[in-house]
């Protein structure tokens, strides 16, 4: 967004100029004052401190229609697009919302903590919740909207557009149906190491799926799933830790996390194997 400024004057800010007499509460009128008398005169009249003067800024009305606002999507930067410009995932819906990683805990890991720094509540639903306590404790021990559950033990959670709510499911390469489902306001990432069984019907009930590096031949059985060009599907091996490539219906973008310093120091460095 460009503005320009113009030179013009701003107009006396204190009353007419040549006006004279007495101002409030007795006071000289400051108007009438010398430049040097004038500051002490604001303070005794209670105009309070003299700010900076500048010139005010307008647009002409040719220059409106140049007038830009850098608005993008609403949601969680997952990281920069293949551009450098940063990646949003929008998980706080008022529409059942599927997400689907085929990746590593890591990036399901991030991707939980930076929900939550939006001010979402997480619930995790795992069969190793030691690999997440560590993040918990420094959330504060649970107190600030992230909890950890047992498979199948999930509890309600009460989502709602002033508290969204993220269910993260990491439950193996075969998780069960979850007892908690997407509703409005709630969205459920479900995360798979790799391809099971259970793969193609999670890949049809997810709006969303991200895949990392996999081998050749889950490679080609997620291309025929989603129906990436060749491209795509010879690039899936060779991704890079940290490299995601998100599909959501025939859109594709990938993605590279990046941490932060505090990222870093609670997961380590990005990668692929856990």
């Amino acid at each position: 967004m460009s503005m320009t400024s113009s030179g013009a004057t701003a107009p006396g800010a204190y009353g007419n100029s040549g006006a004279s007499g007495v101002g409030p509460s007795g006071s000289p009128d400051v108007a009438g004052a010398s430049a040097s008398e004038r500051p002490r005169g604001l303070l005794r009249s209670g105009f309070g401190l003299i700010g900076p003067r500048h010139g005010r800024h307008v647009l002409s009305v040719e220059q409106v229609d140049s007038l830009a606002l850098p608005i993008g999507d609403d949601g969680v930067v997952i990281g920069v697009d293949a551009g450098g410009g940063p990646a949003v995932l929008g998980l706080n819906r008022p529409t059942p919302y599927d997400v689907v990683l085929i990746g590593g805990l890591w990036t399901a890991q991030v991707l939980a903590l930076r929900a939550a720094a939006t001010g979402a509540r997480v619930a995790v639903e795992t069969g190793r919740a030691q690999a997440w306590m560590q993040m918990v404790h420094a959330m504060g021990g649970g107190q600030n909207g992230m909890s950890v559950h047992d498979v199948g033990r999930v509890p309600p959670q009460g989502a709602s557009a002033g508290n969204p709510v993220l269910v993260v499911r990491d439950c193996g390469m075969r998780p069960p149906r979850g007892r908690v489902v997407a509703g409005p306001w709630q969205s459920i990432l479900t995360l798979l190491p790799y391809l099971s069984p259970v793969a193609p019907r999670l890949l049809r009930q997810a709006r969303l799926v991200g895949v990392q590096r996999v081998s050749p031949d889950e490679a080609a059985e997620i291309g025929r799933a989603l129906a990436l060009p060749r491209g795509d599907v010879d690039s899936l091996p060779t991704l890079a830790d940290g490299v995601t490539l998100w599909c959501a219906d025939r859109d594709r973008q990938y993605v590279m996390t990046q941490p932060t310093d505090a990222e870093t120091g609670l997961f380590g460095t990005p990668r692929r194997m856990d």
